[in-house]
């Protein structure tokens, strides 16, 4: 009896140090913040400054990167509006607290030269094949796929041939009447989300930085004062002897962006009693840097 004890005790810890020794160690989650602070300069995107919109306003300046690829009419179209100086000493005529504050000719009286007053909507891209995109698991009852796409919050359908932009907090669109194809000048940043009006209005980029100013506008007009004027809108490529700014943002394309999503699903960090095992595109925000000249 004591042989065969021994011999199964024996036994025992073989096969328990077997098991240990094909444990896998276990995986090392690390938080948003060390992600992003330790990620290597090729996990950054250069944003093209032809693509970037400075919005000077009272308090300062709002940069707004443009999605040419998925709004390249509107992209193109508010280019030529603010190299012909449309909106110069316009103002943002409507701020909706929660919503959205709305620039351009509230008179809608104003005619371009070089640029167009109306334009067909680009409420989406459609595409032959299925559109890559880093993408969140499940959908989120605005959209059947959700996730990112060079840098931008995007929605899909379910073969993932419809693209568009997402309206998370800092997004920039074209305003439009009743017609689906009205809009043309009047442009409009949003404060918070607010995904049920996407694909109803065309979305064509996003702030980069200067939201704080935005948020700054009065609510209201006061007597005596100018309501929120509009100093210029520039093209920053066009400016760069007066502004070299020069920013980048996460690229989304990578295994590290996807780290973080996972980071942002279920928080790693101690003070994180509850997680929910659940993200939605506009509660993980791009990280975005200016890039040191």
């Amino acid at each position: 009896m004591k042989k065969t004890n021994v011999f199964l005790a024996s036994a025992i810890l073989m096969l328990g140090g077997c098991m240990q020794q094909q444990e896998k160690p276990q995986e090392i989650v690390r938080a948003p913040s060390e992600i992003i602070n330790s990620a290597p300069e090729k996990a950054w995107r250069e944003v093209d400054n032809n693509n970037v919109l400075r919005i000077t306003l009272e308090t300062g300046h709002v940069y707004v990167e443009l999605n040419e690829r998925l709004a390249p009419n509107h992209t193109n179209n508010i280019k030529l509006l603010a190299r012909e100086q449309f909106y110069n000493g316009l103002s943002v005529y409507r701020f909706v607290e929660g919503f959205v504050a709305q620039g351009g000719d509230h008179t809608d009286t104003k005619v371009p030269k070089e640029g167009k007053k109306r334009l067909d909507a680009e409420l989406s891209l459609k595409t032959n094949k299925a559109l890559p995109i880093t993408a969140l698991d499940g959908s989120d009852g605005y959209a059947i796929r959700t996730g990112f796409l060079d840098g931008f919050a995007v929605g899909q359908n379910s073969p993932a041939t419809k693209t568009w932009m997402t309206h998370c907090a800092g997004t920039f669109a074209m305003a439009r009447g009743n017609g689906i194809n009205s809009g043309g000048t009047e442009f409009y940043i949003t404060l918070s989300p607010q995904r049920y009006l996407d694909r109803n209005i065309t979305v064509f980029g996003r702030v980069l930085e200067g939201m704080e100013h935005v948020l700054q506008l009065q609510r209201t007009p006061t007597e005596g004062r100018v309501f929120n004027p509009i100093a210029s809108v520039d093209v920053l490529i066009d400016i760069a002897q007066e502004d070299n700014t020069q920013f980048e943002v996460f690229d989304t394309d990578t295994a590290l962006f996807e780290e973080l999503i996972a980071a942002r699903t279920n928080r790693p960090e101690p003070w994180f009693k509850f997680t929910p095992n659940y993200a939605d595109v506009c509660s993980i925000s791009v990280p975005t840097r200016r890039k040191s000249l």
